[in-house]
């Protein structure tokens, strides 16, 4: 027996099958929910429950505090209704989804862009192309059951039909299977599986005001394929990108930052590095990237926010920015980069 779903405002209704939650049914039938790691960990799905019932899969406290689930809110998906249900979340987009599809790749290329970030160049199926937003990602499908995801630097306009490609940046985690692998092992030509498009990480256009990008690590990347793809679009939005990292050496695409700036005059760059050593020879900002956008943007009102990168930073951007700095709880879109760790911590259920 299935339930149907109403999403408010937008009014978006469709159906969740026995034993199915909420976001593995709009990912199904092409409702554009917000989300992000689709495991309890990130909580980017978040949202509102106005009527019904639902029974939450094991999640992340940080991902859904007690406070926010004695006030209804639920993960969508975790959140495995136990009647009708009507929900609120204004991040459904009006466009449904692209389809999700598994499909073999090839890797075309490999390239270290630092001693610890390996590009990866992966050929897609020509006979069927892959639709997807900039800024959305793929799970590599591993042979033991397990998903590694990893977000596309590429903007669709980027991609040659008779030659699909898309580009990944991969942080090396010492002891992780999968990284592991990628760097002492991988080769070119090897075939893997992925399946996708997935997540809501993507530029809204719902908006002419400035934008401002949040950016730890490898979070770059999927924000490199939206800034690609606005220079694509003729979108002269105001944009200005906070990148953090420990030291300079990880800001791994430093230069490619620069030249972009040099030649779109409405996008600034900020690096800001945490822990430069001497011999970095570091001039630029100190400290947090988050921190150092606050001072730089007390008001927030009028801006987007599109935070990208480990959870904690995504989590205290939501807590620092939505409300004490005027960012509406609507202009903030979020892709935390959750680890195996992050998923296999102290769970909690609701």
């Amino acid at each position: 027996m299935g339930y149907q779903v109403n999403v408010q405002p937008s009014g978006r209704q469709f159906e969740v099958l026995d034993g199915e939650t909420v976001l593995e049914a709009g990912i199904r039938q092409g409702i554009g929910l917000p989300y992000g790691c689709k495991d309890g960990a990130c909580g980017s799905c978040k949202c509102k429950k106005i009527s019904g019932t639902v029974e939450h899969k094991p999640y992340q406290p940080s991902a859904l505090s007690e406070e926010e689930a004695a006030q209804d809110y639920v993960l969508t998906c975790r959140a495995v209704p136990g009647s009708d249900l009507v929900l609120e979340s204004r991040q459904v987009t009006s466009e449904g989804a692209y389809p999700v599809r598994k499909m073999p790749v090839r890797v075309m290329g490999m390239e270290q862009l630092s001693s610890d970030v390996m590009r990866l160049t992966l050929q897609l199926p020509a006979n069927a192309p892959m639709q997807f937003h900039a800024g959305q990602y793929l799970d590599f499908l591993l042979k033991d059951g397990q998903r590694r995801s990893y977000s596309m630097a590429t903007a669709p306009h980027q991609v040659d039909p008779n030659k699909p490609q898309v580009e990944l940046h991969v942080r090396h985690m010492p002891g992780g299977k999968f990284t592991d692998h990628v760097f002492s092992a991988m080769k070119e030509k090897e075939i893997l599986r992925v399946e996708g498009p997935f997540g809501s990480f993507f530029l809204r256009d719902n908006s002419a005001g400035p934008v401002l990008f949040l950016a730890s690590g490898t979070g770059f990347a999927p924000i490199k394929a939206i800034l690609e793809h606005m220079t694509h679009t003729g979108n002269q939005r105001k944009v200005t990108l906070y990148w953090g990292a420990r030291r300079p050496v990880d800001i791994y695409m430093h230069q490619w930052m620069l030249d972009y700036c040099e030649a779109h005059p409405n996008v600034t760059y900020v690096p800001v590095v945490s822990d430069a050593l001497p011999e970095d020879v570091w001039e630029g900002k100190r400290g947090l990237a988050l921190d150092q956008m606050l001072q730089d943007h007390p008001d927030m009102s009028d801006y987007q926010l599109y935070a990208c990168g480990v959870p904690a930073m995504v989590h205290a951007a939501h807590a620092q920015c939505v409300g004490k700095a005027g960012l509406s709880e609507d202009a903030f879109f979020a892709d935390a980069f959750t680890s195996l760790k992050d998923k296999t911590a102290p769970e909690a259920t609701a």
